[in-house]
């Protein structure tokens, strides 16, 4: 009886071991269909750099150390968006190499603000959450800050039955959300007006945009 209870403890600890224990880590790829848009007759730089291409999330959570790999999926899908919303997109690996370029009207440069999750232990819901804040500098050719797009993906998934799989579902889920946003909200703000009409990007012509106005669709209901 007394081995037949250790079995029986140890069956039903597995999954909790298994969960945070032995650690878990997520390199999300984004996968992302071909967006549906019109792209705008404009000419814009897109800065992918270190900064965004090396962002990983790190945690200790649960007795367990957890790795989010977000930079490479970023890349991804920060010039699959970007490709699909201007005619002309230059992609640079530094801000010093898009200020060389000519003949641009504006510079982005997005990057991660933060990064949380919850996970089905802490929803008692049976599915993960995920949370990703962004923050996107729009700049002059010159380099100078003109404006900044604040933008905020949430995903859920259900619990997949294993710790690496439900947080990438989750993750995956926010990324799309956050692309659908961007996608559909970025031609109905000024700064698109502007650049549409062949303006170029200037310091104090435009304030603070805040691209959230989607509710969530959530992937898998």
């Amino acid at each position: 009886m007394r081995q037949s209870l250790k079995f029986a403890c140890a069956a039903l600890l597995g999954p909790l071991v298994f969960g945070g224990c032995t650690g878990v880590q997520v390199k999300p790829d984004p996968d992302l269909p071909v967006p549906l848009v019109r792209p705008m007759p404009a000419n814009v730089g897109l800065v992918l750099g270190t900064e965004l291409s090396g962002y990983r999330h790190e945690e200790t959570r649960q007795g367990g150390d957890w790795t989010v790999e977000l930079g490479p999926g970023h890349v991804e899908e920060f010039e699959s968006i970007f490709r699909a919303s201007f005619a002309e997109l230059q992609v640079f690996p530094s801000l010093e190499a898009a200020r060389a370029a000519t003949g641009l009207q504006a510079i982005f440069q997005p990057g991660i603000e933060q990064y949380s999750f919850t996970t089905a232990r802490d929803t008692t819901g049976g599915y993960w959450a995920v949370t990703i804040r962004y923050r996107i500098a729009v700049l002059t050719p010159a380099g100078e800050q003109a404006d900044v797009l604040s933008l905020t993906g949430y995903g859920s998934a259900r619990d997949k039955g294993g710790s690496q799989k439900s947080l990438e579902g989750a993750t995956l889920s926010a990324m799309r959300d956050a692309a659908a946003k961007f996608l559909v909200q970025l031609p109905r703000q000024p700064l698109a007006a502007q650049l549409r009409a062949g303006q170029v990007v200037q310091v104090g012509a435009a304030s603070a945009v805040a691209v959230d106005a989607i509710e969530l669709v959530p992937i898998e209901p």
